[in-house]
């Protein structure tokens, strides 16, 4: 059996994407989310092996769901299912560590295809998802490297803001913070917060 867990903010998309699910033999919803940081705990209470996650709830967000995820190591296939497929929404959570980004307007059958692929550990994409990556990859722009998370973080440290600083200003956990500047590092070159200001200046994704 596939154990999932649904978060979403919306109880009837919700409950309508738990309902098409259960109807599969092997599948077993076992536990149902209406914002982040309970999408956090059920994963972390149930062990389930795909959490179906959508990007935009109040408190914690999808990308920092999927962060928190990676950073615990917990094995959990993160599946985002969301209706926003613009660049920004797309690398983040795909930078983040998603498994799969698919659309609310996708048939069910893709959907129950994309859990079993998740839970397998495979990559899925929506069409209009990868048509939008392999866009960026063909033509990527001097900040495309970057998300815009990690842009926003590398600017307060322009600032000489401290990562518990940053971490209230942007309302996420130090950890968070952390992941991010290793992600910048790795992404830039460099293995300190001084020669990734120089190194986005020199690249002009500061300025």
């Amino acid at each position: 059996m596939i154990r999932i867990v649904v978060a979403d903010d919306h109880p009837v998309v919700r409950d309508g994407v738990a309902g098409a699910l259960q109807t599969e033999s092997d599948f077993d919803v076992v536990g149902q989310a209406g914002d982040g940081a309970q999408a956090l705990a059920l994963v972390d209470s149930l062990a389930p092996d795909v959490l179906v996650l959508d990007l935009r709830m109040p408190g914690t967000g999808g990308v920092e769901v999927i962060e928190r995820l990676r950073a615990q190591e917990s094995g959990v296939g993160v599946l985002v299912l969301t209706t926003f497929d613009t660049d920004s929404d797309v690398v983040a959570a795909i930078e983040a560590g998603a498994t799969g980004y698919l659309l609310k307007d996708a048939p069910t059958a893709d959907l129950v295809a994309a859990v079993r692929a998740t839970a397998a550990g495979e990559t899925v994409l929506s069409p209009a998802v990868a048509t939008r990556l392999a866009s960026r990859l063909r033509s990527p722009g001097p900040t495309a490297q970057l998300s815009p998370r990690e842009r926003e973080v590398l600017t307060l440290v322009a600032r000489g803001t401290t990562n518990r600083a940053i971490a209230a200003s942007l309302f996420v956990s130090e950890a968070t913070v952390k992941t991010h500047l290793g992600h910048i590092f790795d992404k830039l070159g460099v293995t300190d917060r001084a020669a990734a200001v120089a190194r986005a200046y020199d690249r002009g994704i500061l300025g």
